[in-house]
């Protein structure tokens, strides 16, 4: 439900003027994601409203698991809950439009036992505009817009999707990544095409690609040769209790800068990067459990034929599948994202404000 289609716009009621007690409301009402909230007043949410061309009774999307309308003025209600500047607002839709695209499973992500989070990757002149952090501790704290359009997107699959903790969200630990998970791509250091002209938008539109994350794990190697740092990379990706092998995945990686241009050096492209790690990282599948290797016949015969202990299993269908932004500051790291695996990331254009 998307598109014209209008409904009732959001309840307005009185609440104290005291942020604590405004604050203690939220909590009550489970309205708050455990951060203190910013009060949406009708003043801060018209401001919001002001930087998009879209009415505020129309409706987005509907939020899976519970299936709650998410109009325009709902989702700049949350925007202001998180503590957004108004400007953000556009970038919030567009992330809203993506998470909702049948091939994001956004209905198995909300409420599965997983650890999965949805991680916003933002490309464009938005980017630079918003001042959305691709460089140093761009997946860490420090940057406004980072920390409060990631938090925003999760308060709409809270409050609108109604995917709270222990009812719909059935996630067994979940990870900090369900506070906030967005970053910009370092397009100024990035030496191959940036995601989004990847994906098939000119350089000059700006962008949202959502990912549906279980993690992070560090990748830190001092080595300048690029045989080393594929080898280095690809065996971090490789873990059997995993839903990419059980399923055949869509991992991702954060290239650092440096090993970037490491591996740019010796001429190889980012495609090149992609087949050389995919082929690297295939596992015997007598290295999964028994139990799990049943899941993984369940899954994948149909792309692998016959699977024997002695199949080799890709961790993904294609090495096309493999994710690559280059974002970070100097330094000898890169970052292993692995995936949900039943979830396939959407990019979705961000509008001009009004």
């Amino acid at each position: 439900m998307s598109g014209n289609s209008r409904v009732t716009g959001a309840a307005s009621f009185e609440a104290p003027d005291d942020l604590d007690a405004i604050n203690q409301l939220y909590r009550e009402r489970r309205w708050s994601d455990g951060l203190p909230i910013v009060p949406p007043t009708a003043e801060r949410v018209g401001r919001m409203l002001r930087h998009t061309r879209r009415a505020c009774d129309e409706v987005v999307a509907t939020i899976a698991p519970g299936f709650g309308a998410a109009t325009v003025e709902r989702i700049a209600i949350n925007a202001v809950l998180a503590g957004c500047d108004p400007e953000h607002l556009p970038v919030l839709i567009a992330a809203t439009e993506a998470v909702v695209a049948p091939e994001f499973n956004l209905q198995g992500i909300q409420a599965t036992t997983n650890p999965v989070a949805v991680w916003i990757i933002v490309n464009g002149p938005v980017a630079r505009r918003l001042a959305i952090n691709g460089t140093f501790n761009c997946l860490g704290e420090g940057a406004w817009a980072n920390a409060t359009i990631g938090r925003a997107l999760r308060l709409i699959l809270r409050n609108i999707g109604g995917a709270l903790p222990g009812e719909m969200d059935r996630a067994t630990q979940g990870q900090p990544g369900k506070y906030t998970f967005c970053c910009a791509e370092n397009e100024g250091a990035n030496p191959w095409e940036p995601l989004h002209v990847e994906r098939g938008y000119t350089a000059g539109r700006s962008t949202v690609t959502v990912v549906g994350a279980e993690g992070t794990m560090n990748m830190n190697t001092h080595t300048k040769d690029a045989g080393e740092l594929l080898r280095a990379i690809a065996e971090t990706m490789i873990h059997p209790p995993s839903n990419e092998y059980a399923h055949g995945g869509e991992p991702w990686l954060v290239i650092g800068p440096e090993h970037a241009e490491i591996l740019k050096r010796t001429g190889l492209s980012k495609s090149e990067v992609k087949q050389r790690l995919w082929e690297r990282s295939k596992i015997p599948a007598h290295r999964m459990t028994a139990k799990d290797l049943g899941r993984v016949r369940d899954s994948r015969s149909h792309e692998l034929g016959e699977i024997g202990p002695d199949t080799l299993l890709p961790i993904s269908p294609r090495p096309e599948a493999i994710g690559i932004v280059v974002a970070g500051g100097p330094g000898t790291h890169s970052v292993y994202v692995p995936c949900f695996g039943t979830s396939l990331a959407v990019t979705r254009e961000v509008a001009a404000d009004a």
